[in-house]
């Protein structure tokens, strides 16, 4: 490919980038709004057309996805940050236990809520599971874990990341922020569930 293709093509990838980043805003800040926007209202708050939307979303629910996904994956860096400050494996769990449950604060909660009644969860839905990344938040896990001596730091992780997130969904509908102590008991909890090694 020539250096001119190249360039050409690196510079039509930034411009979807930013229409996709254009798009994912224009939506969150409707959304926080307690609407639920039509495409129509999305292109229009991005400043877009209905073509570059469809560009890259096949639907309104296929942008919702992504709002999640992109949260998500928001989540993770943030709860993976606190915890790179830890001294201890203690200390990392304590850390990754308030980063999660953090997202039932006031505004962060309120946020969370509109995004996924959006997306039509109106409750948690067991079948489908939790939107929310407990799998990539399990992961963040596996080192604490087995610093702490954890025959089985993966499945321990799970464990813990699946009641931690069924507590925050908790939080979440309840319209509950959790206090220190909430984050006390969760850790506390978090730290008995380490499987011992075998003897």
């Amino acid at each position: 490919m020539t250096r001119l293709a190249a360039r050409a093509l690196a510079d039509r990838e930034a411009a979807y980038a930013s229409e996709v980043r254009r798009l994912l805003d224009a939506a969150l800040e409707l959304i926080r709004t307690g609407a639920r926007p039509r495409v129509a209202d999305i292109v229009a708050a991005a400043g877009l057309s209905n073509d570059a939307f469809y560009r890259h979303f096949p639907s309104k629910d296929a942008l919702i996805a992504a709002l999640i996904e992109d949260g998500a994956e928001r989540l993770v860096s943030y709860v993976d940050h606190r915890m790179g400050k830890a001294d201890t494996p203690e200390g990392a769990i304590r850390c990754w236990v308030r980063g999660v449950l953090s997202q039932a604060a006031d505004a962060t909660a309120t946020t969370t809520r509109a995004v996924l009644w959006n997306a039509g969860v109106s409750q948690p839905d067991i079948d489908a599971g939790s939107p929310l990344p407990s799998g990539r938040l399990a992961v963040l896990l596996h080192r604490p874990l087995a610093e702490l001596g954890s025959a089985d730091p993966e499945f321990d992780a799970a464990l813990i990341a699946h009641a931690t997130v069924g507590r925050l969904t908790d939080y979440l509908w309840r319209r509950v922020e959790p206090a220190a102590a909430d984050v006390d008991r969760v850790t506390a909890f978090c730290l008995r569930s380490v499987t011992p090694p075998a003897v």
